[in-house]
């Protein structure tokens, strides 16, 4: 979601900047600032944005700088002269330029003339708002390129990892099964063989996570897939990852191991990695 958009238009009096700037957020948060000509067309441009950007803190800014000898600003000629008029019998002896500069500080010595939107002005300004959408969405583009890399890379380490934790699950089952073993033949009691092995199954399976394993590989491929669709899916690669720290965690309590422990702390120190980053993405 962050990106930065630029771009600049000059008028024969005037020369008018558009800058756009975007940083992450759950949702749109659009702060608009431009001169106060311009707000009538505030609600489209807040809908051209919405339509563009989707989501983002985003700040749109119109700058606007005068080039030529263009005011709204004008001398109301009457009102001055009365006002010179009237500080001559009260302000003896003063000259005409300090006798003006008092008369233009009084209200009224000034009309602001408010400006008109001339429509084909506009319109080359509105050429420029899409252009600087443009920019910043080539610039969302480029960062998102880098981000796809990134995911995938983080994606192939957990499902390496994964791998690793498949290939030591057996072993992990056997030192179990000798941990109890161990544990009730120190109690030097006679206990029945055949209730005890169905017993120990009953706890084995307690400590299954064939479960786990098939849908960890499950949310790893449907990321993948998620990340490889054209649509903009950042809360869905939310959701899923929120789905993988699950299984993570599940097989993280369940292991009782602590080489496959080892295993689950490296997955979660590259998912949290990837949810970092999942702030980033439309």
């Amino acid at each position: 979601m962050t990106g930065y958009g630029k771009s600049v238009l000059q008028l024969p009096t005037k020369k008018i900047t558009i800058e756009l700037k975007s940083l992450n957020s759950k949702n749109l948060d659009l702060n608009a600032r431009m001169p106060s000509i311009y707000r009538e067309k505030e609600l489209g441009i807040r809908k051209l944005l919405a339509e563009k950007l989707v989501r983002g803190k985003v700040d749109f800014s119109i700058f606007v700088e005068t080039t030529a000898e263009d005011t709204s600003t004008q001398i109301n000629t009457p009102v001055v002269k009365q006002y010179i008029s009237q500080l001559k019998n009260v302000v003896e002896g003063s000259s005409e330029i300090e006798l003006l500069k008092m008369a233009v500080r009084f209200p009224d010595a000034l009309n602001t003339v408010r400006e008109e939107i001339d429509e084909n002005e506009w319109k080359a300004i509105a050429d420029e708002i899409n252009k600087a959408v443009d920019f910043i969405n080539n610039y969302r583009l480029n960062e998102g390129k880098v981000l796809e890399v990134d995911f995938n890379k983080r994606v192939a380490a957990i499902s390496e990892i994964l791998e690793q934790v498949i290939a030591i699950d057996p072993e992990r089952i056997e030192a179990v099964r000798e941990r109890l073993n161990k544990g009730v033949a120190d109690l030097k009691e006679k206990y029945d063989e055949n209730r005890f092995e169905q017993e120990l199954v009953y706890y084995i399976e307690k400590f299954d996570i064939t479960e786990e394993k098939v849908r960890l590989k499950n949310h790893l491929n449907y990321f993948i897939e998620t990340l490889n669709s054209k649509d903009s899916n950042g809360k869905k690669l939310g959701f899923i990852g929120q789905e993988m720290g699950r299984e993570i965690n599940t097989i993280g309590s369940k292991s009782n191991y602590a080489p496959m422990q080892q295993l689950v702390v490296q997955m979660k120190d590259e998912l949290e990695k990837i949810k970092e980053q999942l702030l980033n993405v439309l």
